[in-house]
């Protein structure tokens, strides 16, 4: 029997249902513990593109696989070419979304590939000739006269050029 006076409770329970479920604020905890172990430190200035270590007698480097999107077919046969693979995702699973299905490790445009250490050193050397080169060429140009002129051979007009490394200025 309904009592005139009494009206009956429309309220929902504010508690909600005991359950074994964690609270909310362990779990956050919980899960920012886990975030900040694998990302580190939160600054912004951390790399990106952090090289795993390779294995023996193998290098690593990111390379261009895409530029705003668009990929860049002739690139990638050209590294292809010289010695590059792309690094299966399953090599380094760390590096790629749970679950995923690709097939290499890419972050931004970017692929991580393979060379043998051999060819890279190679490459390097090719280099580093090629850049010592156009420097000694620099060199005899601004050392050497035209023909059927005076030499620079006298210290009052001869180049001073110096070899050095220093940091650059940056404009503001």
């Amino acid at each position: 029997m309904v009592t005139p006076n009494k009206k009956p409770d429309m309220r929902p329970d504010l508690r909600g249902a005991m359950t074994n479920e964690e609270d909310p604020r362990a779990r956050a905890a919980r899960r920012a513990a886990e975030v900040r172990g694998h990302l580190g430190d939160m600054d912004d200035g951390t790399n990106q593109f952090p090289l795993p270590p390779a294995p023996d007698g193998w290098t690593y480097e990111w390379k261009r696989k895409s530029v705003m999107g668009q990929e860049d077919p002739a690139h990638m046969t050209d590294l292809l070419r010289k010695g590059w693979e792309p690094v299966p995702a399953t090599r380094h699973p760390e590096m790629m979304p749970t679950g995923n299905t690709y097939e290499s490790v890419e972050r931004k445009g970017m692929i991580l590939m393979e060379r043998p250490t051999e060819l890279v050193e190679e490459a390097r050397a090719i280099g580093q000739r090629r850049a010592r080169g156009q420097v000694r060429a620099k060199e005899s140009q601004l050392a050497g006269t035209p023909d059927g002129t005076l030499s620079r051979d006298d210290p009052r007009v001869s180049p001073k050029i110096k070899k050095g490394y220093e940091p650059m200025q940056i404009p503001e």
